[in-house]
């Protein structure tokens, strides 16, 4: 349960709190079993303060003002990971038939406008591919920027963090994401944790079945190769034998299973899923087999045999076909061979985005950089997609660190321009900025992180200063788990927190506390952030 002081939201009004139960964290919260092996159906009656609204993870709820009390009632089986509740200075307004939006009065104009019509447009689409929505309602409420993740599906009500409002792509795949969610984990759910891409990689098939229906191929595909770009990059972290690159990963006694979720759950889960897609020789087919699949075990909890086992029964020739047993592709391999996917999906389709990406990437590599500079300059990314312009910092930024005259030429091309774009695009530039120390850029990356609250091993006093400066606004487990990485980046005896007169439980290092999940360590022991969010 996480408790906000009015500072830390966007009004600054009221305060604010909210539950994130996924994935062993609502024994906390109420006495449960706290497996997603268990499914039950729950109520829950909350006493507020007039001015608070409360909202819960319910098919239905009423309000008594005269008391002040909230009834919520869920009236289909869920684990308990996703019962959740959020209570704060928060406004409704409605975006489609069945759906609305809640958030902070300052933020829900912007939050209306987003997603006004579109909700219902991704909703009616997964409908035709997978069957009737049986939750009633799809509301999203937007949290402030301390909430954990970036979206978290609890049905009936999304929780999706705030600050994602500036990128409309990401903002757009992340609630379609979470759309795929209420067929698959949230009404089929995966029995145990050790199969978490039961339900990630499934949900990321259908969000890309949705976006293909509802945006094309090649934005699909795009998508997709921004990806699996990052699924490589974090496979060279953790090494390509890596237990966590499991499909059937194994928990070992004590491990919080939120450690085992990574790139791997979604987007190997992903490629076995498209790969069985494959199989049948038709999309629509596979729509009708997932469609049979929710049917027959929606409500209940599987492992990953009974998918194979209903995949199997409705394509009985492929059964016969040992499809199952293929040199190199057994299904055995998929679940618990470490490494890379056996195969990955032809994304040929998005080619027409994501080849120009390539091009201007190989432009400012080449020989001699005047001239290839003054090519890569005539080439106009700010009519690209938010993706492709992501996927081309990520290319520099593996890269890193570039030749000192090309980082110039890089800030003198693109700073500018990059600094008036969202989140998702001046996070990367930054990070090439202090990647590659370059100094003439600094104070953007202090901007940003003023406002952001990203910190970074490298530039150790910088890091330090602007941790000071933000700590207040951060919430307390995630102020305690940037302080244990400040002091691996800042050495032995380092505890940033411990000084400038913090004091209290916020300011000791928690020995316990989960360490987040590092895209890359560079020499010297500079860490970075980067690929963090993995849901994103």
């Amino acid at each position: 349960i996480w408790w906000l002081d009015p500072e830390l939201t966007y009004g600054n009004a009221k305060p604010f709190v909210f539950t994130q139960g996924h994935s062993v964290c609502n024994r906390s919260f109420f006495p449960c079993f706290d497996t997603p092996a268990v499914k039950c159906t729950y109520s829950a009656v909350v006493k507020a303060p007039s001015g608070v609204q409360v909202l819960m993870s319910a098919t239905q709820s009423t309000y008594v003002e005269e008391e002040g009390v909230y009834r919520f009632h869920m009236e289909h089986p869920v684990p308990a990971y996703l019962v959740a509740l959020v209570a704060g200075d928060l406004q409704p307004a409605d975006i489609g038939p069945r759906s609305r939006v809640w958030a902070e009065p300052c933020l829900l104009p912007t939050a209306t406008s987003k997603l006004s019509g579109a909700v219902e447009q991704w909703l009616s689409a997964a409908e035709r591919l997978y069957g009737p929505y049986m939750w009633g309602r799809y509301d999203i409420v937007f949290l402030p920027p301390s909430f954990p993740i970036v979206a978290m599906e609890n049905p009936c009500l999304t929780f999706i963090i705030s600050s994602i409002l500036e990128s409309d792509e990401f903002l757009v795949i992340d609630v379609i994401h979470e759309v795929a969610h209420s067929w698959f984990g949230n009404a089929v759910t995966n029995a145990t944790w050790e199969e978490m891409w039961l339900s990630e990689g499934l949900a990321t098939y259908a969000q890309r079945r949705i976006t293909t229906e509802t945006y094309g191929a090649a934005f699909t595909c795009l998508e997709t190769a921004f990806r699996l770009d990052a699924l490589h990059r974090q496979m060279k972290l953790l090494g390509e034998d890596s237990p966590v690159s499991k499909l059937q990963v194994k928990l070992e006694p004590g491990v919080n299973p939120s450690h085992l979720m990574n790139l791997f759950t979604y987007e190997k889960g992903y490629c076995f899923v498209y790969y069985l897609s494959q199989l049948c020789g038709d999309p629509q087919r596979f729509d009708d087999f997932l469609r049979a699949y929710v049917e027959k075990y929606k409500f209940t909890s599987v492992v990953a045999q009974d998918l194979l086992d209903s995949f199997l029964s409705f394509f009985p020739e492929l059964k016969e076909q040992s499809v199952d047993c293929r040199a190199g592709l057994e299904f055995e391999r998929w679940l618990n061979a470490t490494g890379p996917p056996l195969a990955e999906p032809d994304l040929s389709q998005g080619s027409s985005l994501t080849r120009p990406v390539e091009a201007l990437f190989q432009l400012w590599t080449a020989e001699p950089l005047d001239q290839a500079a003054a090519s890569a300059s005539a080439i106009d990314i700010s009519k690209w997609r938010t993706f492709q312009t992501a996927l081309f910092l990520d290319r520099l930024l593996d890269g890193s660190p570039l030749p000192q005259e090309v980082v110039v030429r890089l800030s003198k091309c693109y700073s500018s321009l990059l600094d008036s774009m969202n989140a998702e695009i001046r996070i990367r530039w930054l990070q090439i900025v202090v990647r590659n120390d370059y100094y003439p850029d600094l104070h953007r990356v202090r901007r940003f992180l003023e406002s952001q609250d990203l910190c970074t091993g490298a530039l150790k006093s910088f890091a330090l200063e602007v941790f000071y400066q933000t700590q207040g606004r951060l919430h307390p487990n995630l102020r305690r788990t940037i302080q244990q990485i400040l002091s691996q980046g800042l050495g032995p005896g380092a505890e940033p927190g411990a000084e400038q007169g913090a004091a209290g439980a916020d300011s000791e290092v928690d020995p316990d506390a989960p360490a987040l999940l590092l895209g890359d360590e560079a020499p010297g022991g500079a860490i970075s952030l980067r690929d963090v969010n993995v849901s994103a």
